[in-house]
């Protein structure tokens, strides 16, 4: 297949749920370096597998990343990417993809999940 080609861009609104591997994204990265480039290994993620180029990383997710300082990263973060409409008219885009945190206390057996929308909608209630 051509790479020339452009893809066309995505336009449900969807919500999914994934474990992201951070430890092998910021292998080599220098200490000072590491929660910042983390921020961006996430947006980076986000626009792959979402499909859009406005990305935002909620404080939640931000805070989980940093808490252990700018050194020492945690290995891997389960984050919850909604692909939404952007509300404002002068957006370049009509989509944007919100990056949440979900704590968990165990990854193991967890797989990427598409949330249902009443699911979505119960949470942000809570």
């Amino acid at each position: 297949m051509p790479k020339d080609r452009k893809r066309a861009p995505r336009v449900d609104v969807v919500t999914r749920e994934f474990t992201i591997n951070l430890h092998k994204r910021l292998h080599g990265v220098g200490a000072k370096r590491r929660a910042p480039r983390a921020v961006a290994e996430i947006k980076k993620f986000a626009q792959k597998v979402m499909g859009t180029t406005d990305v935002r990383v909620d404080t939640g997710l931000n805070k989980f990343v940093w808490s252990k300082g700018i050194r020492n990263v945690p290995f891997r973060v389960r984050v919850r990417l909604a692909r939404k409409v952007a509300e404002d008219e002068e957006a370049s885009e009509k989509l944007y993809t919100l990056c949440t945190y979900e704590p968990k206390k165990s990854f193991k057996g967890l797989e990427n999940i598409t949330v249902e929308d009443e699911e979505v909608e119960a949470g942000a209630e809570a």
